[in-house]
């Protein structure tokens, strides 16, 4: 079986999350269980830092993974959706899987993945796992794929838990209040393990006390040596002490802040205090500031991180963004208000899963900002003409260049390059496949 064969039958035989929706998850980790046993139980054996999260999660994995990496360890990382090829989703100290390996997984298991049906992910996840476990990687930082409690990655025992922040996302599946889904992404919270919280909300507080306190990790505060749960967001000292004295983080999103903060208490509590003998077999680990200053300088060498906020290419200006949900989306329609170029030309696309009008209504509207709405590449997509109508439906003012419809995302995107003047900017968001499809596309970099 040679690669390309690999992905048929993975996209065929179980189609992913990205491809198919809701028929793709399946929740619960007894499938999980008897696909990791019979690839050898590697989640047992892997140091692992598990981060969950609505919006945040993959930028923060990157993060920590390139500070361990700038720190001299040999770092694996998971994390999804891909926006290009399936094999960004598997990476060690930033170069992805070779595709020769993944052919191998699938060959090698297929009889039993053909007689136990696991799903997309579950079978993905079997194979980092098993593929960090035999490049003897030091660390595996995991990202969740959807929630946590159910999520299939939640069979890991990390060293580290971490969950970035809580938004209306996935609500068919999480539940439709904030306190709901922090429940489902809380259950990564483990007994003895310490956990940092990104960002406290009044509705999702008590939920983490609650389950830290259920877990025996609930402490008096970050300066006690015995405090297991940390808010990042209330440590503000540490961020006036030491973050302030970082170079200026790659990532250049508004957004990022948070994203930023969160991983650097990650990293200080990995660090650790002075070991305290009441925390028997708590492990810390040796991360100067150095590395984390060349971590943050450098994360998208380090690990290959693309489309968060990412310049494409100079002019005219071309940047791309992965926010597709109002969570994340509001910190993009802030940034895009930033910018000082005379025209700003967006090509925007999204899934029918998503809080579309909620989003759009999130957007800039004036005659500075002319709108391409495209049909991303999935059947999950709303079509462009869709997307048009609702814009069109609560936005009254009379534009200038009139916002228009282009079914096809190439012809959208290239729309917008030929009448981008070079003074102008060029933005293409609102879903992966969108900014997927522009990584493809522009290679000026």
């Amino acid at each position: 079986m040679d690669y390309k064969e690999a992905i048929e039958y993975l996209y065929n035989a179980r189609p992913p999350f990205h491809m198919v929706g809701a028929a793709a998850y399946k929740p619960g980790l007894e499938n999980t269980l008897r696909l990791m046993a019979h690839v050898g139980n590697p989640h047992e054996k892997l140091r692992a830092i598990h981060v969950a999260g609505t919006n945040g999660k993959g930028s923060t994995s990157h993060l920590i993974a390139a500070v361990l990496q700038a720190a001299g360890y040999k770092v694996g990382l998971y994390t999804s959706p891909h926006l290009v090829s399936l094999t960004e989703r598997i990476r060690i100290n930033g170069v992805p899987i070779p595709e020769a390996e993944v052919a191998q997984f699938i060959e090698t298991n297929k009889a039993f993945l053909d007689e136990t049906g696991p799903s997309f992910f579950e079978t993905m996840t079997a194979m980092a796992f098993a593929y960090f476990v035999a490049q003897k990687v030091d660390f595996a930082v995991v990202e969740v794929g959807l929630g946590g409690r159910l999520d299939s990655t939640n069979v890991l025992t990390p060293v580290l838990s971490v969950i970035t922040n809580i938004g209306l996302d996935h609500t068919e599946f999480l539940g439709n209040t904030l306190a709901k889904i922090a429940r489902e992404k809380a259950g990564i919270i483990k007994p003895g393990v310490p956990c940092v919280i990104g960002e406290t909300h009044p509705q999702t507080m008590n939920v983490f006390l609650d389950k830290a306190q259920e877990c025996g990790i609930l402490g008096e505060g970050l300066e006690t040596t015995d405090c297991r749960i940390w808010f990042a967001d209330q440590c503000g000292y540490l961020r006036t002490r030491r973050l302030r004295e970082a170079p200026e983080c790659e990532l250049k999103g508004l957004y990022q802040e948070k994203n930023l903060q969160t991983a650097f208490v990650a990293l200080q509590v990995l660090r650790g205090p002075n070991p305290n003998p009441s925390l028997k077999g708590r492990e810390y680990f040796s991360i100067s500031r150095e590395a984390i200053r060349e971590g943050f300088a450098h994360v998208c060498r380090l690990t290959g991180l693309r489309g968060r906020w990412e310049t494409l290419r100079e002019k005219p200006l071309v940047l791309c963004d992965t926010g597709h949900n109002s969570h994340g989306i509001q910190y993009v329609a802030q940034q895009l208000k930033t910018l000082p170029n005379p025209h700003i030309w967006i090509v925007f696309g999204m899934v029918n899963d998503k809080d579309t009008e909620v989003v759009m209504r999130l957007l800039p509207s004036d005659d500075k900002y002319h709108y391409i709405f495209t049909t991303p590449n999935t059947h999950r997509a709303r079509t462009a003409e869709e997307m048009l109508a609702m814009w069109e439906s609560f936005q009254h003012s009379a534009f200038s260049i009139q916002p228009m419809a282009i079914d096809d995302p190439k012809e959208a995107i290239n729309y917008a390059l030929e009448h981008a003047a070079e003074e102008d900017a060029v933005f293409i968001g609102g879903s992966n496949y969108l900014v997927g499809e522009a990584l493809q596309m522009i290679s000026d970099k």
